[in-house]
């Protein structure tokens, strides 16, 4: 029995940047990723995810989003929801 599935395979595309460029990108976003605001929130995804799952839910392939504040997928937590970032005024 054939699957009615067809399975890709996973594509990552890369950003070609230069040594240097490279280098600084790294540097960049472990500062943005290490700040006291994204360990904030960290910390506060832990914690709802270890309520979750001891109040027996199923948050497998889920984030915590902070703007909805609720559990979403992955796929659907990404910056601005489709609507861009640009507008967003972040808290650093």
């Amino acid at each position: 029995m054939t699957s009615r599935y067809v399975h890709k395979p996973k594509i990552e595309m890369a950003q070609k940047l230069s040594k240097k460029a490279k280098a600084a990108k790294k540097k960049r976003d472990l500062k943005a990723a290490n700040s006291r605001r994204r360990e904030k929130m960290r910390a506060e995804n832990q914690r709802k995810r270890r309520k979750a799952k001891k109040k027996g839910k199923n948050i497998k392939g889920k984030d915590y989003d902070h703007t909805k504040k609720k559990f979403v997928s992955t796929k659907a937590n990404r910056g601005g929801h489709g609507k861009g970032t640009k507008k967003k005024k972040s808290k650093k």
